[in-house]
């Protein structure tokens, strides 16, 4: 695949392959050279074997061909000649180009003041041997000779607009107060007592009769001693949080401590409510506890076991169904929370947004599952992670939508996805989601919003949203970006296209996914030369372990210091080739040297955190 003149420039130190056949004599163009980014990739299939001499792309343009040659030819420098002869016009010609431009900065600049009083035109001649004379109209209206410019800031005062804040503003506060619940038990009616969470026990049937298309749910009350018993696939884990004070990202939210929501399901065949792969099985072998999007070890799980019709699980109201039920429960649960006694909060968390003054802005841009069936999610509802009020970015049509770090940590997303457990994003990651907690309170940084953007299936809508999302993101005058996405495959085109939609408008930008082996990224451009790789599992794989590939506090951590140097202008390595988890290991070395503080690994599948039985089993493994 040829290259056009601009990739010559900027791969001027690249090797120059050939694209195609071109004859002897021919001078060697842009037009005749291989793209550099495939050549790797031509190497590791053996069509490809470039010699210690091959000369590189600014070198041999403008040169001419010996001889014939074939496509996928390594230029070396038997086969060009007029290489010196070459460099040697090139550097005559930027003489030239300089004498002429210093001989312009020395014309003198007539200001306006100084052109003929009474005229309606500012004349520009323009010599050097071309004689050009341009005539502009300085006044259309008005009396000629007038003083235009003293007249304009008469009717128009000057309002003069600070560049930037000289102190640090706080936009935004979110309180959450926590509630310890010990012990859930069924009763007649919802309520908190104490520590404890009662839940009514027929409210599985108002659940039920909720959805058309659900057909029975089976309420569980899991406690740790229980975690090796068998569960459909998790679909998704939620907190319990409902609005005390204030809309979304804002005043007080309340939330349940010690207990956690978890929608598991299938259709009415058996088939799991899942797609690329689902975490059926025993829970602590298929949950990778204390991750942002998992049950915290020891967290009760209040698990339904939704039914739905058969052959709704691969379709968009199959899933909401499921959600939908689920959340009726939950509401009633969100009730009984906003009137528990005040003296039964345990914690008080305050997060703070700030405009900090003189800092690099950031946004950070969430790519979201939108390609209907399960791919969906839900965006603003009324309560925390509900799904009453809220929209799904699918009916929105995945165009990127502003919302605030605060938002996000209040429950601004109920996540519907069903994709790959170990790379999902569960509605509880986004309430406690790292990258952006991480970049909030980092001193050095400015973090102005959060973007989400959803991902379509057809590959023109994907395009179209990203245009949307480069325009979105420059009008924010941003010094850096990072990008984000769950899953891997289809999706991985669009954030490749939001990488470089935002990276086309000069700003920094860094991208964060699961690639590993399974995931490697099948689309790429220039502005993907600073990624953060999400993989955990030792063999680079979706393990089917729920949130073991999720991003986590340290990934946050590592994005952040690629994307300080990035806009610092350090030159950041190319990646290798394959996978490999040297790379990462190597980075954290790097940032524990420059911060001076040491960096916690969140455990891999290996060092859970479970019951002594089934720790067991994984030392067994091992």
């Amino acid at each position: 695949m040829a290259i056009t003149a601009e990739e010559a420039r900027e791969h001027k130190d690249e090797f120059a392959i050939t694209c195609c056949r071109f004859e002897a004599g021919e001078e060697i163009k842009p037009s005749n050279l291989e793209d550099p980014n495939i050549v790797p990739d031509l190497e590791d299939s053996g069509l490809l074997e470039i010699p210690e001499n091959c000369l590189k792309i600014g070198e041999v343009l403008g040169a001419k061909l010996k001889v014939t040659v074939d496509a996928l030819t390594p230029l070396t420098p038997d086969l060009v000649e007029g290489l010196k002869e070459v460099f040697e016009e090139k550097e005559e010609e930027t003489c030239e180009e300089e004498v002429v431009e210093k001989k312009a900065s020395e014309e003198k600049i007539v200001p306006i003041e100084e052109t003929r009083k009474g005229s309606e035109y500012v004349r520009i001649h323009i010599g050097e041997g071309r004689d050009i004379n341009l005539d502009i109209p300085v006044c259309i209206s008005g009396e000629a000779g007038t003083d235009i410019k003293s007249e304009y800031i008469a009717k128009n005062p000057v309002v003069e607009i600070e560049e930037d804040y000289d102190e640090d503003k706080i936009v935004g506060t979110l309180t959450r107060k926590y509630f310890k619940i010990d012990e859930v038990k069924f009763g007649d009616e919802t309520k908190i007592q104490g520590k404890t969470l009662y839940i009514r026990e027929n409210i599985v049937k108002e659940a039920i009769d909720s959805q058309d298309l659900v057909t029975n749910i089976e309420l569980d009350i899991i406690t740790p001693d229980r975690y090796g018993e068998y569960s459909n696939t998790i679909m998704d884990v939620q907190p319990i949080a409902v609005k005390e004070e204030g809309k979304l990202g804002e005043g007080i939210t309340r939330v349940i401590d010690g207990a956690v929501i978890m929608v598991t399901g299938t259709d009415e065949k058996g088939v799991q409510i899942g797609e690329f792969g689902s975490s059926e099985g025993e829970i602590d072998r298929n949950v990778l506890f204390n991750r942002p999007g998992s049950p915290d070890y020891g967290d009760i799980l209040i698990k339904t076991n939704v039914t739905i019709k058969e052959g709704k699980n691969m379709e968009r109201p199959g899933p909401m169904a499921a959600h939908r039920a689920t959340d009726v429960i939950t509401q009633e649960i969100r009730e009984a929370l906003k009137e528990a006694s005040e003296e039964l909060i345990v914690n008080e968390e305050e997060f703070v947004q700030k405009h900090r003054a003189k800092r690099k802005k950031v946004v950070i841009v969430k790519e979201i599952m939108g390609q209907g069936a399960m791919h969906d999610n839900f965006i603003m509802p009324d309560e925390p992670v509900g799904t009453l009020g809220a929209k799904a970015n699918v009916d929105l049509g995945n165009v990127p939508i502003v919302v605030t770090p605060l938002q996000i940590l209040d429950g601004c997303i109920h996540a519907l996805t069903c994709i790959g457990p170990a790379s999902k994003e569960t509605s509880r990651h986004y309430f406690r989601e790292p990258l952006v907690l991480e970049t909030m309170n980092d001193e050095d940084i400015d973090l102005l919003a959060v973007v989400l953007v959803g991902s379509p299936q057809a590959n023109n809508e994907k395009f179209y949203v990203s245009r949307l999302l480069g325009t979105t993101v420059e009008a924010m005058n941003v010094d850096g970006a990072i990008v984000t996405t769950e899953g891997f495959g289809n999706n991985h085109i669009d954030f490749a296209s939001h990488i470089e939609e935002i990276g086309k408008k000069g700003i920094p930008v860094v991208g964060m996914t699961f690639s590993g082996v399974q995931g490697e990224l099948v689309v790429g451009n220039k502005y993907m030369d600073a990624m953060v790789d999400l993989n955990k599992s030792r063999q680079g794989i979706e393990n089917e372990i729920l949130s073991n590939n999720c991003l986590t506090e340290e990934d946050a951590k590592r994005a952040l210091a690629m994307l300080k140097a990035k806009i610092s202008g350090e030159k950041i390595k190319k990646a290798n080739r394959k996978w490999s988890s040297d790379v990462k290991m190597n980075n954290i070395d790097l940032i524990e040297k420059a911060t001076g503080e040491k960096m916690e690994l969140v455990p891999n599948e290996t060092t859970l955190k479970m019951s002594e039985k089934r720790k067991k089993i994984y030392e067994k493994d091992d």
